[in-house]
């Protein structure tokens, strides 16, 4: 069973923080890096558990790969979750990962999610009313695609097809627990709604362009 996520402090000033939480809101102290390999959890230093999911810790960085971060062009370095390799902004924390690899993620989230009993979906982040910025892609640098994933899961992250998908902080926890709680079979049921209400649409048209054209 996971940690109480409500037992959570920071070990600086001993505020109650949450485990999404990147620094203390009351100190602004660092608090922890992403380092859960199944839900992608930011956890404490020192940490065992993933507060989140229960998951024990897998965390290594390598630094041997290194590339411009697309957001605050700091620089990206190795992290290898688990067995997900990515590259990760020391600054902002976003995430790079490429695109074979995230779909690996998707793939296995959704088998997770048939295991699931019962999970509320995670509730969409509210965005904040900025000016859209769009980003280069790490490995061809040309400017990416801004995709609400899943259409409903509130993470609205940067994607070159075929190369890869950056995320900001939080963002691939937000999609996992999206994921393995339905979200994508949530999605592919309102995209099924969605075109049979089109379908509905246009036999309406064509009915009543039929009886246009007999009363002609």
């Amino acid at each position: 069973m996971a940690p109480d996520a409500h037992a959570l402090h920071c070990p600086n000033c001993g505020g109650s923080v949450a485990p999404g939480d990147g620094a203390c809101k009351y100190c602004r102290a660092a608090l922890a890096t992403v380092s859960c390999p199944t839900c992608f959890a930011l956890m404490f230093d020192g940490a065992i558990y993933c507060p989140a999911c229960g998951t024990r810790r897998a965390r290594r960085e390598s630094g041997d790969v290194q590339a411009p971060c697309p957001a605050c062009h700091g620089i990206m370095r190795d992290v290898r979750l688990g067995t997900t390799t990515m590259l990760e902004c020391g600054r902002c924390h976003g995430q790079w990962v490429d695109a074979p690899t995230f779909e690996q993620i998707c793939a296995d989230r959704e088998a997770q999610a048939a295991a699931v009993l019962h999970q509320s979906p995670p509730a969409a982040r509210s965005q904040a009313a900025a000016p859209v910025r769009y980003r280069k892609c790490v490995a061809c640098g040309k400017l990416m695609n801004r995709v609400n994933f899943g259409r409903l899961s509130g993470a609205v992250v940067d994607v070159c097809k075929g190369h890869g998908t950056f995320l900001d902080e939080g963002e691939l926890h937000l999609i996992a627990t999206f994921i393995q709680g339905g979200g994508l079979e949530r999605a592919r049921h309102r995209e099924l709604e969605e075109l049979k209400d089109e379908e509905q649409r246009i036999r309406v048209l064509l009915d009543e362009l039929a009886r246009r054209t007999r009363d002609v």
